[in-house]
């Protein structure tokens, strides 16, 4: 008797071409015909004939098998984050996939309750985000590994290649940073930091931030007691660094879940307060920001002075808000930066480009003042007079109530695109500031050292904008198929997924199973079409999974479901037994 299977991926994607069986497949109109009526499957699905031994699962719930989904999952989610990626830093990032993930799935739990490879790829997913290079996303991959005895710093140097394994030595020398002074006060502090950016990598800083960022995401574990020693730490010292390292994204969030977990009462007011102003579904600052572009795209005279213009929109941290409402003593409606916006000017290239750009901000200044009240003793002329360190920028202050609706002053902030890299980038950096370096000096010396570290990376790992930006020649999907492919014949051949299958410590016989099953010509090798298929069906599976945590947790917190009389884990249980069965 012939034993047949249906699985989900077929029924929900019918065009597929994948057989997801074993055996010996035949083709689907033969099946079709040589069945019964009443046991022909739904239309357009594809069906394989298996025994009976063989029918308890697919090539791909063999260990090589989702060793190589989860493999090539994981390159294809990081690389797609990536803007620019040279051929060595995808070699780099797909060799450490291959040695961390076997690694990670044979770790216990983390502390938090997170898979270990959850965890990793969670930590490189943010360094991507960043726009870090490989080396930093491999020794962020790396790290649980290491701290886990699992592997050695020599291993990695021999295995992956120098610079991750300075990078991860680099990042434990950081670990003990908080030790070093005897009371965290705002002066030990601040020494703490100058020494970090003295005499730290900087990229190692940026690993360390992100991995304290993952950290606060998931506290919620911990004690209470400890949640706020670990905020205080990470509000004192690691939230001005990421600013001084121009990591804002990092530096915002870090201020806010610490200032959740240290205040949690002062934080649900101003959270409260702050979502008070929101009308409707659309964000409120999505709104102004809307308005506000397409009146400067609209206008004539604006257009021959600027060849773009772009807007961008920020609510004020959490965090921000408190400050001023607390330690500067000033009411709600003196908060006058809870919206802000900030409008960047490209001006015309020519030997008057500068000269443009400056008469662009004041017309700039002018279209605005048409679509809201100006808050006079609120605006700050920095082109007419810059700031000791360069910056310039037109700053003013908006009132944007209406219909009887009173809402906060919103900021805005005019520059050219020069004038933003200064602002953002250079010495006139407000990261800078907010991490107390204020001598102009000073922070030159940082910027040309920031600089210098992410030139060496880049040349080491030929990552400039100039040489392959993602998308130009090849598709995300083509890379991985060229990485598996190491003859380079165009094919991947049973002895390439051999192999790759045994560096995932994986049985090597099971790389005959997947062929079986990828190879829908059977001509024992995988085309690159083949091979496309299949990395579609790695999306659409690591979907599924995802969108599962997703409506886990939102069930979770509507239905508030108590887990104190074992019914979750019973039905856990027997579900899991039904799914194996």
């Amino acid at each position: 008797m012939v034993a047949m299977r249906w699985t989900a991926t077929e029924l929900l994607i019918p065009n597929s071409k994948l057989r997801l069986g074993l055996g010996e497949c035949r083709s689907k109109s033969q099946l079709l015909s040589s069945l019964p009526k009443q046991q022909q499957p739904p239309p357009r699905a594809f069906i394989c004939r298996a025994s009976a031994a063989e029918s308890n699962g697919t090539a791909l719930e063999q260990t090589g098998g989702k060793m190589v989904v989860e493999l090539v999952g994981a390159f294809n989610q990081l690389t797609q984050n990536i803007n620019v990626m040279s051929s060595s830093s995808s070699r780099l990032l797909f060799k450490t996939l291959k040695l961390s993930i076997p690694i990670l799935q044979a770790l216990p739990l983390a502390p938090d309750g997170r898979p270990p490879l959850s965890k990793a790829l969670s930590l490189a997913l943010l360094l991507a985000h960043l726009q870090m290079d490989a080396e930093v996303i491999s020794a962020g991959l790396l790290t649980q590994a290491l701290e886990a005895g699992a592997i050695s710093i020599y291993q990695v140097r021999d295995r992956i290649g120098t610079g991750t394994a300075h990078l991860l030595h680099e990042s434990l020398r950081l670990k003990n940073i908080p030790s070093k002074v005897e009371v965290l006060d705002d002066d030990s502090a601040a020494a703490l930091r100058k020494f970090c950016l003295t005499y730290y990598d900087i990229r190692a800083l940026i690993l360390d931030l992100a991995l304290k960022l993952d950290m606060m995401r998931h506290l919620d574990y911990l004690p209470r007691y400890q949640q706020q020693m670990l905020s205080l730490e990470v509000l004192k010292i690691y939230a001005p660094l990421a600013h001084a390292v121009g990591t804002n994204y990092l530096s915002l969030e870090l201020e806010d879940l610490s200032f959740r977990y240290l205040f949690p009462y002062s934080y649900i007011y101003v959270d409260t307060w702050l979502r008070s102003h929101e009308t409707g579904n659309k964000p409120l600052i999505d709104i102004y920001k809307e308005k506000l572009l397409q009146s400067l795209k609209l206008d004539p005279i604006l257009a021959d002075m600027v060849v773009d213009v772009s807007v961008k929109g920020r609510y004020k941290s959490r965090y921000s808000t408190m400050k001023k409402l607390l330690r500067d003593g000033r009411k709600p409606e003196e908060v006058n930066d809870v919206l802000g916006l900030r409008v960047i000017l490209n001006p015309r290239s020519g030997i008057d480009a500068s000269q443009i750009g400056e008469r662009a901000c004041y017309r700039t200044r002018e279209i605005i003042q048409s679509l809201w009240k100006e808050v006079p003793h609120r605006t700050k002329d920095y082109i007419a007079r810059p700031k000791a360190n360069g910056y310039k920028s037109l700053h003013m202050a908006v009132d944007v109530c209406d219909h009887g609706m009173t809402r906060p002053l919103m900021e805005i902030q005019i520059r050219t695109t020069e004038m933003d890299k200064l602002a953002t980038g250079g010495t006139a950096s407000h990261s800078l500031y907010k991490a107390g370096l204020t001598n102009p000096e000073e922070a030159k010396r940082l910027k040309a050292i920031m600089i210098a570290a992410a030139e060496l990376a880049a040349l080491r790992l030929k990552d400039f904008p100039s040489m392959n930006h993602k998308g130009l020649e090849f598709g995300q999907r083509d890379e991985v198929f060229r990485l598996l492919d190491k003859n380079g014949d165009g094919k991947i051949s049973i002895e390439e997924l051999m192999e790759v299958m045994e560096e995932l410590g994986a049985p090597g016989e099971d790389a005959r199973e997947m062929m079986q099953l990828l190879d829908s010509n059977s001509d024992g090798s995988l085309s690159s079409d083949e091979f496309d298929l299949f990395q579609q069906q790695v999306e659409f599976m690591r979907n599924l999974e995802d969108k599962d945590v997703q409506y886990k947790t939102m069930l979770n917190d509507k239905l508030q479901i108590a887990d104190n009389n074992g019914l979750i884990q019973v039905y856990s249980k027997e579900f899991g037994e039904r799914l194996a069965n």
